[in-house]
């Protein structure tokens, strides 16, 4: 099993920062891609950023957020800038990993982390 773990998250008041974090472990053969996607309440599951071979971005948060990933670590970063209430949402980490040389690779997921843009 490939287990996925989440930190970083927390209060922050509108146009601060915070910065999320994610670790892959278990028995990883490779990572094909790693991400962010976040639910808020209300609302369906949605894309926030993926880094794969290239990096992809909702358009809602271009410019706000930055994805970045150490191959090496099996980490995946978020950093969030100039963050907005509508950013409020349980962020969930992403990986695409197969654990062996054989077979397929599947989709995994971490618990989440809370993130709340509050005054």
């Amino acid at each position: 099993q490939v287990q996925l773990v989440e930190s970083g998250g927390g209060l922050v008041q509108p146009g601060g920062s915070l910065r999320l974090s994610c670790a892959a472990s278990g028995i990883i053969s490779s990572i094909n891609s790693m991400g962010w996607y976040r639910r808020a309440p209300g609302k369906q599951r949605e894309l926030v950023a993926t880094s794969g071979g290239n990096t992809n971005y909702a358009d809602s948060v271009k410019g706000r957020f930055t994805i970045s990933r150490d191959n090496v670590k099996n980490t995946v970063h978020l950093q969030m800038n100039s963050l907005k209430p509508e950013d409020t949402a349980v962020y969930y980490c992403n990986a695409e990993a197969r654990r062996s040389l054989v077979g397929g690779p599947r989709v995994y997921w971490g618990q989440g982390t809370q993130v709340t843009v509050s005054s």
